[in-house]
């Protein structure tokens, strides 16, 4: 499957470029996809360079670069150190996460990612795992769906749709996207489209513990980078862009105060690269609409 086709890469040249990369060096494409970020990492590449990428899915797999400097890890990045060690590649010149549902997943409607086809409601990201967006929705008490609905989704009726989720699964099962739509029909508000997709988003990072495994790749990223090295990170949605500026600015997940008394503070982790998020050209954005609310943001590890 030609890379086009599965996924269009976004922000392909400014992360290539902020990576800043040492032909020599070892990287990570944390997210391979299908591809694009890691063709283009190769071709600056030596022949003592190196690449590893990560991917759980299994369509990712098959769609893999055979290539003697790319090392594939079938897992999800959450576990970077641990392979990282496993592959002998301890330290690192640059990591990168594109952190966008591939277009494949969301055009395969098996996967039950989109709401545009019927299908299970599935939504994991790696199908070896047990846990689906079906199993949320027949499981899961009334207080954790409003929460999840809430924080994820930023559903304006969460504790109403948790409600009804939990009043109408006694008699409604809700194992495909066509069954679960029909239950929570008569409480859509605002526009359907944008209702529905604030939704299934939240389902889909609370199947996949989305935020979770973000915060770890940020913590190992900063022990495997080598000082001078690059992390960078492409999000999609505020609650991810969130947490990658706060821990490149502060080497945390929270807001950092501002001191009114200006102590010193522990000396930072990260040099900012990217003062604010690196956003598509209008050239890009007529390639590919999907690239309207990628974020990019780069650090530098100081030392």
């Amino acid at each position: 499957m030609g890379e086009q086709q599965y996924h269009l890469p976004v922000l392909l040249q400014e992360t290539t470029e902020l990576l800043h990369i040492n032909p020599e060096g070892t990287y990570v494409d944390a997210t391979f996809g299908g591809g694009g970020h890691s063709r283009a990492i190769l071709e600056k590449l030596g022949e003592k360079g190196r690449l590893i990428v990560f991917d759980q899915d299994e369509d990712a797999y098959r769609n893999r670069i055979i290539d003697e400097r790319v090392t594939f890890v079938q897992q999800n990045f959450r576990h970077l150190q641990r392979f990282l060690k496993l592959h002998k590649a301890e330290q690192v010149d640059g990591v990168l996460a594109d952190l966008g549902v591939s277009s494949h997943q969301f055009d395969t409607a098996e996967r039950g990612f989109s709401i545009r086809f019927n299908g299970d409601l599935d939504m994991r990201m790696d199908t070896r795992t047990d846990l689906t967006a079906a199993q949320i929705l027949a499981t899961w008490g009334e207080a954790r769906l409003q929460l999840i609905f809430q924080e994820y989704g930023e559903v304006t009726n969460a504790k109403t749709l948790a409600q009804t989720i939990v009043r109408q699964r006694k008699t409604h099962p809700m194992r495909t996207i066509t069954e679960f739509k029909s239950v929570i029909q008569p409480i859509v508000k605002g526009n359907p489209q944008k209702y529905l997709a604030q939704v299934f988003q939240a389902l889909r990072i609370a199947v996949n513990d989305e935020l979770g495994a973000l915060k770890d790749l940020l913590t190992q990223s900063a022990s495997v980078l080598k000082p001078g090295g690059r992390v960078a990170i492409i999000t999609f949605h505020s609650l991810e862009d969130r947490l990658v500026k706060n821990f490149m600015k502060t080497g945390s997940f929270e807001e950092a105060p501002e001191d009114p008394f200006g102590k010193e503070t522990p000396p930072k982790l990260f040099r900012l690269i990217t003062k604010k998020p690196v956003t598509a050209s209008d050239a890009e954005l007529k390639l590919n609409s999907r690239s309207r609310s990628a974020k990019l943001r780069v650090a530098e590890k100081t030392a």
